[in-house]
């Protein structure tokens, strides 16, 4: 008996209380209508794959290419990109991620932080904007050199 009242206590002080932090995503459904030429709005695309990242619009193409380095993918490139892009678009807040099936996990979480929020250094302070936080993710289209 005095065992547990001793250990009892000892292990509510050292449990840890973890935070889990959920982020809300949108999958995109399967939809083969046609789209009136009217209808036509900025959608923007963020693909992954092995060699580099490409952002565009859907109805567009590419906007900018972004290859792997030495140092892996350049995700300071895409930031910058995706600052102009949303300057140009400041009412848009949707953006879609589309992967290659062998990227890792940890890829994807560096790409939805960028995608979701800009970083800013103004005055010794980190300054956060939001950029796209609504984010879809789905499978990347087949590359057309065919990787």
């Amino acid at each position: 008996m005095n065992l547990m009242v001793i250990l009892v206590p000892f292990l509510l002080i050292t449990a840890v209380f973890s935070r889990l932090a959920i982020l809300e995503l949108n999958l995109p459904g399967a939809s083969n209508e046609p789209v009136d030429e009217q209808e036509l709005v900025f959608q923007l695309e963020i693909i992954v794959r092995e060699n580099g990242i490409e952002v565009g619009d859907r109805n567009v193409g590419a906007l900018g290419l972004y290859p792997v380095g030495a140092d892996g993918y350049d995700f300071d490139a895409l930031s910058t990109k995706l600052t102009e892009l949303k300057a140009n678009y400041p009412e848009k807040t949707d953006a879609s991620i589309l992967l290659e099936a062998d990227i890792p996990y940890d890829t994807l979480v560096q790409v939805m932080d960028r995608v979701r929020v800009a970083e800013s250094i103004v005055d010794d302070s980190i300054v956060r904007t939001d950029l796209f936080p609504d984010i879809s993710i789905g499978d990347a289209p087949i590359s057309a050199g065919g990787d």
